[in-house]
């Protein structure tokens, strides 16, 4: 229980998806105009991760990693599909996508025009791609493990919209000098809020 809580605390701050590995980041800057679609679109992303991450753990532990298929028999004990993983993952990833659209679609219309094109994106967002492989490259041992890391990475990337969201609607009326303006501030911003995140490093987990 304790590894799971670490693996949770460390995918939010030490190992954020966008501060510590810039993932995500077309849609993180061009949705972070304003705080009510960050929300949304951050929350859209937490759980796409929290789905995601644990199906994918699953069909890599028991279809496509090389002795996975050895529940069938011991003639299937040498396979190996790992080759495979990305078309399966990004496969689930598109088909857990949709179906946020459609829900989002059906409950929340005025979400859903304001997400426009970034929301069908979240399929090829690659911090929920990334999840998926960092998942795969960690080999956690249970499934516990990759689910936490795919709600925490999903919250810690929610954390981050929301963030320079606020931030970036604070700073709209400042006094910014021309050639900043825009995505010039935010990368500042983004960058400045990386090396904030960096004192999390010191947690001892």
């Amino acid at each position: 229980m304790e590894n799971i809580f670490n693996i949770f605390i460390k995918s939010i701050f030490i190992e954020n998806m966008i501060f510590a590995y810039f993932l995500g980041m077309c849609s993180y800057l061009a949705v972070s105009k304003t705080l009510k679609t960050s929300i949304g679109l951050g929350v859209a992303v937490i759980f796409v991760m929290t789905v995601t991450v644990p199906v994918n753990y699953l069909i890599n532990n028991y279809l496509l990693r090389e002795g996975a298929l050895s529940w069938l028999g011991e003639s299937f004990a040498t396979v190996d599909l790992s080759f495979l993983s990305f078309i399966m993952f990004i496969a689930v990833i598109a088909s857990i996508t949709q179906l946020v659209e459609m829900i989002v679609e059906k409950f929340s219309p005025a979400l859903y025009n304001s997400l426009g094109i970034f929301l069908p994106l979240i399929a090829v967002n690659c911090a929920i791609l990334g999840g998926s492989l960092f998942m795969q490259e960690r080999d956690y041992e249970t499934i516990g493990e990759a689910t936490a890391f795919g709600v925490g990475s999903g919250i810690g990337w929610f954390l981050a919209i929301v963030a320079i969201a606020a931030i970036r609607e604070k700073i709209r009326y400042s006094n910014i000098p021309k050639p900043l303006r825009g995505l010039g501030i935010a990368f500042i911003v983004t960058g400045l809020m990386a090396i904030a995140f960096m004192s999390f490093m010191g947690i001892k987990l």
